[in-house]
């Protein structure tokens, strides 16, 4: 290890508002990798991408870093790579620009690939929640290089795994929008699950598949296939829901909502219902959250986050929203194992591997 370049991908993709990295939770997860390595001896070169709409470039995220583990150096052309490496010592740690800045890495192009594998002797890939995408740095450069799985993304796949096969009783909870990203997933765990709770905005489409009025509640685009898991015995959605309409907000059944109304979170009776389950439940699977958080519904979330920890089951957490929900409670490290990952997650409990996992075999 010592001496040689290691190229690392990491996912530092955090939100930077007002020149500030304001979530530094993917961050946090990746710095052990990086002052192992430092430790060992290796030449590390960081790879990540960033998409802000208020910055595309990784320099605060690399400032930010540079707290735990110092920096030699962030270069901001990749061209300049090259040079910058071979003034490196034993335990150096470098920073690459956003990779996202050239096309080449969103299009697999070969050429960014192999721009990107002439600079190191060996790829890791740490970067969970990245690996769902076929993108240059992700399925190109490990088939370049001789690549290994990082710790993080190691662990991940790991502690996922584990609900592949997890101790009865066993309730899964989805939450957030977009059914058709994730009706996989609902299918695949109402097969392992003892009992599968549909909230958020992914409830509002079965709502709608019931006959409910959801008035102007955010709904997916597509409600294609929901008629195969409506009636589901395992499948539960909320007996009371949050609403918001013209006049006030109001707590209703969920076939009480007005045209004029919008769902926004999941009512008392729900939570109370969850919470009973919960308490006999040995292992929870949470990703997304119950309400429109970000305007004010997270009564619903914060309850069942409190709920879970409560239970004393094993419990995984993830999902970017749900993340910020339960971090702004101080409460994850209550929970057994939170993933870096949203969509990774997702795609990983639904098909057992990803894109970026695959890529490491061959």
């Amino acid at each position: 290890m010592r001496g040689k370049r290691i190229l690392v991908r990491l996912d530092l993709n955090v939100p930077i508002i007002n020149g500030e990295v304001r979530d530094d939770f993917r961050i946090k997860r990746s710095i052990p990798t990086l002052t192992w390595l430092r430790d060992q001896g290796a030449k590390t070169i960081v790879i990540s991408h960033l998409e802000s709409a208020f910055s595309d470039s990784l320099e605060r995220v690399a400032a930010y870093i540079s707290k735990d583990v110092p920096l030699k150096a962030f270069v901001t052309k990749l061209d300049d790579a090259s040079t910058v490496i071979s003034s490196m010592q034993d335990g150096d740690v470098i920073m690459l620009e956003n990779l996202r800045k050239d096309p080449g890495e969103k299009e697999n192009s070969s050429v960014f690939a192999d721009k990107l594998a002439r600079l190191a002797d060996i790829y890791v890939n740490d970067a969970f929640a990245v690996s769902h995408r076929s993108h240059a740095s992700i399925v190109s450069v490990p088939r370049l290089l001789p690549s290994f799985a990082g710790p993080l993304l190691s662990t991940e796949i790991t502690e996922l795994s584990k609900c592949f096969s997890a101790p009865k009783p066993f309730i899964f909870i989805l939450g957030g929008a977009k059914f058709e990203t994730k009706m996989p997933l609902v299918e695949r765990f109402l097969k392992l699950a003892d009992e599968v709770f549909v909230g958020g905005a992914l409830a509002n489409d079965l709502f709608k598949e019931k006959g409910f009025e959801v008035g102007l509640s955010v709904i997916s685009k597509s409600q294609a296939g929901l008629e195969r898991i409506a009636n589901d015995p395992k499948l539960f959605l909320p007996s009371d829901v949050a609403t918001s309409g013209p006049l006030a907000k109001a707590i209703k059944n969920p076939d009480e909502v007005g045209l004029d109304e919008k769902i926004l979170d999941a009512g008392p009776r729900t939570i109370s219902k969850l919470s009973l389950d919960l308490a006999q439940a040995k292992f929870v699977l949470w990703n997304g959250p119950l309400g429109d958080y970000e305007h004010g519904f997270a009564e619903g979330s914060e309850a069942l986050a409190k709920a879970i920890i409560e239970s004393g089951a094993t419990s995984v957490l993830g999902g970017g929203d749900t993340i910020a929900v339960v971090s702004k409670l101080g409460l994850l490290d209550k929970f057994s194992f939170v993933s870096t990952g949203g969509g990774a997650m997702i795609e990983f409990l639904a098909k057992g591997t990803l894109p970026g996992i695959e890529a490491l075999k061959n």
